[in-house]
């Protein structure tokens, strides 16, 4: 594995040459996808992640859009960890680090296809009188890292709750409204719920710089990427 990397490293060390960075991408995509942890556990440090991966992303590269987006998505998607045992602290480090500067990561496939499943019926009957949820999520103190107390974790997770339940009526009346013949009451609907997402974001965004508490910050950027995915879908 130390050598495989190592030669990795190589290829994409200040490499101007497209086809060869894009060749050595698809070896590495098919790397962590057949090899074990040992493997794993060296592409997710720092070291390749960033000195290496990241760093391609400088706009001297001139990298196309289709090979920024496969880098963005190797990062997001070590950052969420492995079966093995890996350890991912310096790929979700440096994951945070992206977030906090406003990179946009790309749909991920398990987000495009998570609103087939959890659509259900009784999530949007009548769009028409569904309300979004108005309230910001829980203030917090801005400054220094903070770690959060059970009971403010507990109201934390009850906000993150309705913030789901807003991108999953979202996503419920996106689908269900062809451009041309949308529903008007679903159209209304649909940009306080906008609204209240893109807050919702911005709120999250700013817990990420502040908790230290690392299970919430794991699901906070897993709301983090639904509303994106949500959002950018609105957008588009």
């Amino acid at each position: 594995p130390k050598d495989a990397v190592k030669a990795l490293k190589k290829k994409l060390s200040k490499n101007c040459n497209h086809k060869e960075i894009r060749l050595t991408l698809s070896l590495l995509d098919m790397c962590i996808e057949n090899c074990g942890p040992r493997f794993q556990s060296l592409v997710v440090k720092k070291d390749f992640c960033k000195d290496k991966l990241v760093k391609l992303l400088n706009p001297r590269y001139n990298l196309p859009i289709d090979m920024q987006e496969k880098i963005l998505t190797f990062i997001m998607t070590w950052a969420r960890g492995f079966q093995g045992m890996v350890d991912v602290s310096e790929v979700k480090e440096v994951y945070l680090e992206l977030l906090k500067k406003g990179v946009e990561f790309p749909f991920s496939d398990s987000s495009r296809g998570g609103p087939k499943t959890s659509s259900q019926p009784s999530t949007k009957s009548s769009p028409s009188s569904a309300t979004p949820i108005k309230r910001s999520l829980l203030p917090l103190p801005t400054g220094p890292t903070l770690l959060l107390t059970p009971e403010q974790i507990g109201k934390l997770y009850s906000e993150l709750d309705m913030a789901k339940m807003n991108v999953r009526v979202m996503s419920s009346i996106l689908k269900e409204n062809v451009p041309g013949s949308e529903n008007p009451d679903d159209m209304n609907l649909l940009q306080k719920l906008y609204k209240t997402c893109r807050m919702m974001q911005e709120r999250i965004m700013e817990l990420l710089v502040t908790v230290e508490n690392e299970d919430v910050i794991v699901e906070l950027i897993q709301v983090n990427e639904d509303l994106n995915n949500v959002l950018l879908g609105h957008e588009r």
